[in-house]
């Protein structure tokens, strides 16, 4: 159970006149509410409008609920046993609507009053064309009472179990009424700074926790929502940056003092193309940190084709002008299999030793490789997660790089920090997901963070089109012209065999089909799926990377770490099934090479809102950023790069995608505080160093290193 910042907050809940220890046991298992804080703490998702009335007559069908003033007509009992109801209406001067109830009939004959005017309040619900009220809320009128009711009643997340004991919305606004009204006799203690509450004019804790819950009008609501988003956000960030501040103070790096002849060899002799503007901007990051004297601990975002493997290729220069090794980490033998063939190739000018290592690699060929690894004789090593493993012993690592980070767990990760027995190497970790900028604050705010944010001149943009299932012939015409120009193609599926509940096209039958369209010996296909086993899968991927096959068939599992410059289209099947980032991750498997790519979105007709505007924006942008910003908006930070969503960063009230100045506000406000006073020793940051001593503990802040 969580400790709050005053006693008056610990109270359990049992004490709350009214509660009592069996309805307590319930708040606890349902809410987990234990006390008066986790009660002021558990905030209302929506605020209802008591004032106002609607005319029966003016009733639209809609998800809000309604609120109606009527005469309730004769009740009627319908039905047998478990099908009973309770039906009736509640007339206005303008009209009449059908209210009904399916449980409590009993209860309800007994208590509703026929002829009587009442408040019936909830959602309306159609049935055979005609609207009417399922289970409303009812409330004989009281004149007076509408007078002083509040233009904002909080409404608060229930259970059935709870509803059913008593405790809905209507019981936990007289439970706040009372806690608020006792807070009144205490001084509620500050968790923030006065100098900060006064320079972003922030209202008081004790303000706050009031109007988020009892707002007398919309003043007060939105001052309330600042100040506690602000809180919620501003804690997570002074935490993310003091810890990256103190791991660069704690955690001693190897010193990469010179630029020498690897690097400077590779850059004015070898490198086939000038760096665009970002990739410069990013090597100056990544030497700053490497000659800092702290261990690196830097994240690099770059959308595909963007040049990542470049940049990671020049900073392991770095660390072998200094004397060091360098390990790539990628998450399948495929993916670094390709690494390991693009940088040989690179290197075979010069004198740098390029070796390779996966769970395939055994027997001699193995022993030569981790020999000559724990000698120093081999300078980069590229493989699979066998790097990490205890056999792998090396002479010097100075750099570890990581590619697609979210395909690595923290524990896997932080046995690269072992590979160095003196200090940890430098790390480096790389992903082709672009995070927006203030998701990345939160949830990677502990690291520093690079982005290549412009493609390498001359790459022809990919041309997006959303086809309907109607065009498909059309579609396949077209893919049987690219196949006889030599190009590949890629057909993407949502699911692996078909299911009974969606109607969607699976790759098992659609493989089937395609044969059909695609016959043997003219046409080869691969096709890869999840429920293979991983050597089956990596021969397959070989078999297209080897131009063995014409069409690869596969889900999702082919959305990272396939390279294959000759294909040229990407035909997606049921495309609105897909989110934004990973329909652009699927798109980016396309457009490797010199040829103009294409990416087609097949969908059926009936397409929802949100999925409308995903294919609108996939067809309208090539830029992983504006749609990771546009992914945010649509779902929220979701599984962003494999990342938590916003649930398991304890949010109760801020939001990451909507909050976005917010956050920016609170890591400046975090920073500067933590720039004038680390330790949070001052007397003017005692409120925030108190608060964090006794609830830091409580937030549960995901780090993606630690």
């Amino acid at each position: 159970m969580r400790k709050y910042f005053h006693p008056f907050l610990d109270r359990p809940l049992e004490y709350l006149k009214g509660v009592g220890p069996a309805k307590a046991v319930l708040l606890q298992k349902e809410r987990g509410l234990f006390c008066y804080g986790d009660l002021l703490y558990d905030f209302p998702f929506r605020y209802e409008d008591r004032t106002r009335f609607t005319a029966i007559s003016s009733i639209q069908n809609t998800d809000l609920p309604v609120q109606l003033r009527g005469k309730l007509g004769p009740l009627t009992t319908m039905g047998q046993g478990r099908k009973q109801r309770l039906v009736s209406y509640l007339e206005d001067e303008t009209g009449r609507l059908e209210l009904v109830w399916f449980r409590g009939v009993k209860y309800l004959l007994q208590n509703l009053k026929p002829g009587q005017v009442y408040i019936a309040y909830g959602r309306l619900n159609s049935f055979k064309g005609k609207l009417n009220m399922p289970h409303p809320e009812m409330e004989v009128f009281n004149a007076e009472k509408v007078a002083r009711a509040s233009h904002f009643a909080p409404v608060y997340a229930s259970t059935e179990k709870l509803n059913g004991k008593g405790l809905d919305h209507r019981t936990r606004r007289r439970m706040i009424k009372q806690v608020l009204a006792e807070m009144k006799t205490i001084t509620l203690q500050e968790s923030l700074s006065q100098s900060l509450i006064s320079k972003l004019k922030l209202c008081t804790r004790a303000q706050a926790l009031s109007w988020i819950h009892l707002p007398q009008k919309e003043e007060q609501l939105h001052a309330a929502q600042a100040r506690l988003k602000f809180e919620e956000l501003f804690y997570i960030q002074l935490i993310m940056v003091r810890r990256n501040i103190r791991h660069k103070k704690r955690i001693k790096g190897h010193v990469f003092e010179r630029i020498g002849q690897h690097f400077n060899h590779f850059y004015e002799n070898i490198l086939p193309f000038e760096l665009t503007s970002a990739q410069k901007r990013v090597l100056k990051e990544i030497r700053a940190d490497m000659k800092s004297g702290a261990q690196m601990n830097r994240l690099l975002q770059g959308d595909v084709g963007s040049g990542k493997t470049i940049v990671a290729l020049m900073s392991a220069l770095m660390a072998l002008d200094n004397g060091y090794q360098c390990c790539i980490m990628a998450p399948t033998e495929i993916l670094a299999q390709q690494h390991y063939q693009s940088i040989s190739e690179q290197l075979a000018q010069t004198d740098i030793q390029v070796g390779f290592l996966s769970g395939s690699v055994k027997g001699a060929e193995r022993k030569e490789v981790l020999s000559k690894t724990a000698e120093g004789s081999i300078h980069i090593l590229i493989g699979t997660h066998a790097l990490i493993e205890p056999t792998v012993q090396y002479k010097n690592l100075g750099l570890a790089i990581t590619d697609e980070q979210h395909r690595f767990g923290v524990k896997q990760r932080a046995e690269l920090w072992k590979k160095n027995s003196e200090r940890p190497p430098h790390i480096l970790v790389m992903t082709a997901t672009p995070i927006p900028r203030t998701l990345a604050m939160t949830l990677y705010g502990d690291l520093d963070v690079s982005v290549i944010d412009e493609l390498p001149p001359g790459r022809k943009e990919i041309q997006t089109t959303h086809v309907y299932d109607s065009k498909r012939m059309e579609v396949y015409n077209f893919i049987r012209k690219q196949i006889h120009q030599g190009r590949q193609i890629y057909i993407v599926y949502p699911l692996i065999e078909e299911s009974k509940k969606l109607e969607l096209r699976d790759l098992t039958n659609g493989f089937e089909r395609l044969l059909h369209y695609f016959p043997r010996p003219t046409y080869q296909m691969s096709m890869v799926h999840g429920q293979m086993k991983p050597e089956e899968k990596e021969a397959e991927m070989q078999k297209f990377v080897e131009r063995k096959t014409q069409i690869m068939v596969a889900t999702t599992v082919i959305e990272v770490g396939v390279n294959v410059p000759n294909a040229s289209v990407m035909l997606i099947e049921n495309a609105e099934r897909f989110g934004l980032s990973q329909l652009h991750q699927l798109r980016g498997r396309v457009g490797r090479g010199a040829e103009q790519s294409f990416c087609l979105l097949m969908t059926d007709f009936k397409l929802s809102k949100e999925a409308k505007k995903r294919i609108h924006t996939m067809c309208s942008t090539n830029d992983g950023f504006k749609i990771a910003e546009a992914d945010l908006e649509l779902r929220g930070p979701g599984e962003i790069a494999g990342t938590r969503q916003s649930g398991d960063l304890g949010l109760k009230i801020a939001s990451l995608s909507e909050d976005q100045g917010l956050i920016k506000t609170a890591r400046n406000a975090a920073k500067m505080i933590l720039r004038e006073d680390e330790d949070l020793s001052s007397s003017e940051n005692k409120p925030i160093a108190d608060y964090l001593n006794t609830q830091g503990k409580f937030m549960q802040i995901w780090t993606f290193i630690s």
